[in-house]
């Protein structure tokens, strides 16, 4: 196989060596939300797991460390802004990458107004515990335009509020499920969170909780957006994501033990009915820690906010500049360096699917529907990732194949990701989650016909797709990939 490849021209780029490893780690880490993720998700996933909740979140976490590693893989040999778009184009092929780049956009576009609409309902919350009446959908709308201030101007900025706002919501959240371990909680200490036995659901239970466990790591990824303003993005990349699921993934599973144990292992119908777990247990074992707990639970749904949507601009940026989707997304701010256009389209949707989900189904539920369909979204992302490491490492990068890196744990990875998708399909859930798959299978199917209609109608683009890398210059598909993206 001719492995040369032909030069395009330059690409327009974001700013090169803007942040470095601890960026990236933030950049994940904070997209993850630990506070937001140990407010909302354990109560839902213990509706179907009951005392085994804890359990749910470590096998959340064993699952996303096996997918995680082919993606680690791919960060390392293809850094760019386009993440799973690219990963997914260059190993599998340029339709495939369209379709994954769709998903992505799915996943994290829905991300952002489900954390918008959350943001509105739970600071309305804490603002009416002191005696201050404000609708939640001003709420949403004034931290609309924070984020769009914050990402107009630029990653750094962004990044450090970010830093603030985790390193804020962690010490607030660890310190409370201290106070509640340490004071022995309602019932004494107990193993039995960990025991998957426990569950009042069955395996059925655990499965359907861990859509919500696997939620709450959704973001890992998120430092693959940044692999064009990183430096030395090889590694640095890869770290990143590594370093965040580690530290987050001991972060829920202090949290979310001392939750159980706080609750009592007796009392998980008061926990599934509680709406604002962690405020009750500031209010049981630390009274004076009631106002920082809320505080926390509003910077980490922010910090989600901020990161999310600085990642999906960053795939709609580098689609739209290889052609993927209309040049204009594809343009940078010449003042910041930023996807300028590709900010404007995503807030435009993000105010759509917050008011319009929110004021139809309520705030919170608009969490949890959003935050069904986008979990089901991302994870055939992380199924296609996994396939093209597969696949890149048995050709073009098989001098650096790996029999455990790029065939084991790949085809570990799909299998375990079959879990919660069988949750969300048996026994069949209440209405509307029962339709949530349905919906993105369909979306799956446009995607396809379209990525289809694209190579009939201009071959050209799908040469391009994947191929603009951290340097920003565009490199087209290498011959043998050339010719299957024609035809």
């Amino acid at each position: 196989m001719d492995n040369s490849h032909t030069q395009a021209p330059a690409a327009a780029s974001l700013r090169p060596n803007a942040i470095g490893l601890g960026g990236a780690v933030i950049m994940s880490a904070a997209l993850m939300g630990p506070a937001v993720s140990v407010y909302f998700n354990p109560q839902v996933s213990a509706s179907h797991a009951g005392v085994a909740t804890p359990f749910v979140f470590v096998a959340a976490l064993a699952v996303m460390l096996i997918v995680g590693s082919s993606i680690m893989e791919m960060a390392r040999v293809f850094p760019s802004a386009g993440a799973f778009y690219t990963f997914v184009s260059r190993g599998i092929g340029p339709r495939a990458g369209f379709v994954t780049g769709g998903l992505m956009f799915l996943a994290y576009a829905l991300l952002v107004p489900a954390e918008l609409a959350l943001i509105g309902v739970y600071t309305h919350d804490v603002l009416a515990q002191h005696g201050i009446q404000l609708h939640w959908t001003i709420i949403s709308a004034i931290f609309i335009v924070l984020m769009l201030v914050l990402s107009l101007r630029g990653i750094t900025g962004s990044l450090r509020t970010a830093l603030i706002l985790f390193t804020a919501e962690v010490l607030v959240i660890v310190l409370l499920s201290a106070i509640v371990l340490i004071k022995g909680g309602a019932d004494g200490l107990s193993l039995a969170p960990f025991n998957p036995g426990e569950s009042s659901g069955g395996l059925s239970g655990i499965a359907l909780g861990m859509v919500f466990g696997i939620l709450s790591f959704v973001g890992f990824e998120a430092a693959t957006t940044l692999g064009e303003e990183v430096r030395d993005p090889r590694r640095n990349i890869p770290l990143g994501m590594f370093l965040s699921l580690l530290f987050v993934g001991a972060i829920y599973l202090f949290c979310t033990y001392s939750e159980m144990i706080g609750f009592g292992t007796d009392n998980v119908d008061r926990l599934v009915g509680d709406t604002a777990p962690f405020t009750t247990l500031a209010t049981m074992y630390a009274p004076w820690l009631k106002l920082l707990v809320g505080l926390a639970g509003i910077s980490s749904i922010f910090a989600v906010i901020m990161n999310s949507n600085n990642g999906i601009v960053r795939i709609v940026f580098a689609m739209g500049r290889e052609g993927m989707l209309p040049a204009a997304l594809g343009r940078v701010s010449t003042t910041h360096q930023t996807p300028s256009t590709a900010i404007w389209l995503q807030g435009a949707v993000a105010v759509v699917f917050t008011f319009g989900v929110g004021l139809l189904s309520g705030p919170f539920n608009a969490y949890v529907y959003l935050g069904s369909i986008l979990t089901l979204a991302i994870i055939p992302v992380y199924i296609l990732t996994n396939i093209a490491c597969m696949r890149h490492f048995g050709d073009l990068g098989r001098s650096e194949r790996s029999l455990l890196r790029h065939a084991v744990l790949p085809v570990l990875g799909i299998a375990l990701l079959a879990i919660p998708i069988y949750g969300q399909v048996y026994p069949v859930p209440d209405a509307p989650v029962r339709y949530f798959p349905y919906l993105v299978l369909l979306f799956i199917v446009v995607m396809s016909m379209i990525a289809i209609q694209i190579g009939r109608v201009r071959p050209e683009v799908l040469l391009r797709a994947g191929g603009v890398l951290a340097t920003g210059e565009a490199e087209a598909l290498p011959a043998g990939e050339a010719e299957s993206a024609g035809r």
